[in-house]
């Protein structure tokens, strides 16, 4: 029976998928150990699953670590994720086959998944959760896939948001700008998508997995037209995920947009290749990315073990109040939900607020969580 006037929680995740196993000492159980009372308590828990699952796997030198067993995908049923998105530049390293076989064994297990698919139309097609007669629609788009990983017209892949990149020199001593755009009919057919999807639930959430890795606070030109837009289509709420740090979150026409949630739970063996280019070890390392060598495998830098959990409280009226708990992964890669009695709690909220510096944005502490809200 439905109940008019009921409200669900509903948590939302970042970046999932920890390669450490039980032959490595790290008996998956544990990875979720410290956070699942806190999800236990929502009606509703989303997240970004960026490995594949499957006895089939294309072998990918540059990604090695995102070909798993379906034993490690224990994680998403140990939390009770309700739906995932495979809409990310991971989904596809392992070819078609495992890209659908994680697909086919995540629903086997009850999590609802959006974000690929067997063409387009799939990938394109939302999650839907209810609770109490509350409808949720959860909706993934990737705009980092690796070339060849969209879906298409009876092709498998991922629902793309691609980028348009340009860049203004303005001469020899001043840093170059990049110019970013979406692609104008990737974004058409999400907009639309969201539009469709308004209709046939109460609240919208769009999952994105965008934005720069690993650098902390900078937001790229077509993260902020493609999240409004989404917005202005009908969309309730934008989580974002793909930088491996949190970043900025923005209240924009009175909805939140979190532009990176950061990692949930991930790990990898050895460090990308990237690090030791030039432009990382110059630049970015000295600026904030340094890699903590606590963390030997989440080689993301030093900021990674920030995370955030968004909460919203909703209704059949919509989204009635959105907030965020901070959290911190310890040494044994396990995301810990802080309470403000914690000295990293109001760490992290600082850390967010600096990061969110330029963007209409308010936080409030009530209780151990930090309510977002406009200027």
């Amino acid at each position: 029976m439905q109940n008019p006037a009921a409200e669900i929680s509903v948590l939302a995740g970042g970046d999932c998928g920890p390669v450490h196993g039980p032959k490595d000492g790290f008996p998956i159980e544990r990875y979720s150990e410290l956070v699942r009372p806190v999800l236990a308590r929502a009606d509703m828990r989303f997240v970004n699953c960026m490995r594949t699952y499957s006895t089939r796997p294309v072998a990918n030198e540059r990604a090695p670590q995102v070909g798993q067993t379906p034993a490690m995908a224990q994680i998403f049923s140990d939390c009770a994720f309700d739906a995932v998105t495979m809409a990310n530049n991971h989904t596809y390293d392992n070819g078609p086959d495992a890209m659908l076989d994680t697909r086919t064994y995540l629903q086997s297990r009850g999590i609802a998944v959006t974000g690929v698919g067997r063409d387009l139309a799939e990938a394109c097609q939302p999650a839907i959760i209810e609770r109490q007669g509350v409808k949720v629609g959860y909706l993934g788009a990737c705009s980092v896939c690796s070339q060849g990983s969209e879906a298409g017209v009876n092709k498998p892949g991922v629902a793309p948001l691609r980028v348009k990149t340009a860049y203004d020199p303005r001469g020899p001593n001043a840093p170059v700008r990049v110019l970013t755009e979406p692609v104008a009919s990737d974004l058409a057919r999400l907009l639309e998508d969201v539009r469709q999807l308004r209709k046939q639930v109460d609240v919208v959430i769009v999952a994105l997995h965008f934005g720069l890795l690993r650098i902390p606070r900078v937001i790229s030109d077509y993260q902020v037209t493609a999240a409004r837009a989404c917005i202005d289509a009908g969309a309730d709420l934008i989580v974002g995920h793909s930088p491996h740090v949190p970043k900025a979150i923005e209240v924009y026409k009175g909805k939140a947009i979190f532009y990176s949630l950061g990692v949930f739970c991930m790990t990898r063996t050895g460090s990308a290749g990237d690090w030791h280019e030039p432009p990382w070890v110059q630049g970015a390392i000295g600026n904030y990315a340094e890699l903590d060598p606590d963390y030997p495998f989440m080689p993301y830098g030093r900021d990674s073990t920030k995370s955030l959990l968004a909460k919203a409280v909703v209704s059949k009226a919509g989204v009635k109040r959105v907030s965020f708990l901070p959290m911190k992964i310890d040494t044994l890669y396990r995301p810990e939900v802080l309470r403000a009695s914690d000295a990293r709690f109001d760490e992290i909220r600082q850390y967010m607020d600096w990061a969110s510096r330029g963007f209409n944005h308010r936080f409030i502490v009530e209780g151990d969580e930090i309510v977002v809200t406009g200027q």
